[in-house]
């Protein structure tokens, strides 16, 4: 199987949207995401179904609780044959390691990565919630907690990759959220670049929802973002909305 960098987030409200849309991709040039709306309206049994359509699933659910109760959640979550799932970072270095140990004791593991900050944060919003500094070195200092866990890597902006891929090193992986292919809009997302931006930065897999589960032809708008990842990191502006 190839090693697709694209992760298709299923960010509906039913299975059956979900699986709809997965039904119009193809496994075999991308992953798709299961966030939090999704999870809970379906249950793991979306999870199976994806499994059983041929798609790798990144479980996105952002385990953040204490130690032994998210190490319990990820084996649970490598029960169902995920192939990413991310914890908390802010959970601290203890809670990490938990959910790392548990895992390394299943003759299968799935990838566990950290969110270091969510990109719909800003500088702003984290001097509201009593965090002043700049996002960037809250995310560093996040990024270099996990890899001391032992994590396999990271979500984080596209902004921040270059610096956490010489932070970190070459094998710890870095997947970026808030990726919009050019043209397109930001939506709720403030720290964005385009697909090709944020491979030629360093990220290895890129999640993108929106532009292509909304999109007439979902299938073809990833043939338009993987053109546009051939053609390099030239890309117009982002629209600002």
């Amino acid at each position: 199987m190839t090693d697709p960098r694209l992760i298709v987030a299923l960010d509906f409200a039913s299975a059956e949207a979900a699986l709809a849309l997965a039904d119009r991709l193809d496994p075999r040039r991308c992953r798709v995401k299961v966030g939090k709306e999704l999870f809970t309206r379906a249950g793991p049994a979306v999870i199976e179904r994806l499994v059983h359509r041929g798609f790798e699933v990144f479980l996105d659910l952002k385990y953040h609780d204490i130690p032994n109760t998210v190490a319990a959640a990820c084996a649970a979550a490598a029960e169902l044959g995920v192939w990413m799932l991310n914890v908390h970072a802010s959970g601290g270095l203890t809670m990490m390691q938990a959910a790392r140990e548990r895992l390394e004791s299943l003759p299968q593991r799935p990838l566990l990565i950290a969110v270091t900050l969510l990109t719909s944060l800003d500088d702003a919003d984290l001097a509201a919630i009593g965090c002043p500094g700049r996002a960037c070195d809250r995310v560093a200092v996040l990024a270099e907690l996990s890899a001391q866990a032992g994590l396999d890597g990271v979500v984080c902006s596209a902004h921040e990759v270059s610096d956490l891929r010489a932070r970190l090193g070459p094998d710890r992986l870095l997947v970026t959220p808030g990726v919009r292919p050019a043209e397109s809009a930001r939506g709720d997302q403030k720290r964005v670049m385009t697909p090709s931006q944020a491979i030629a930065a360093g990220a290895d897999h890129l999640v993108i929802g929106r532009p292509i589960t909304a999109a007439a032809d979902p299938q073809a708008a990833l043939s338009a973002i993987e053109a546009e990842l051939a053609a390099g990191p030239s890309a117009p502006r982002l629209s600002p909305n």
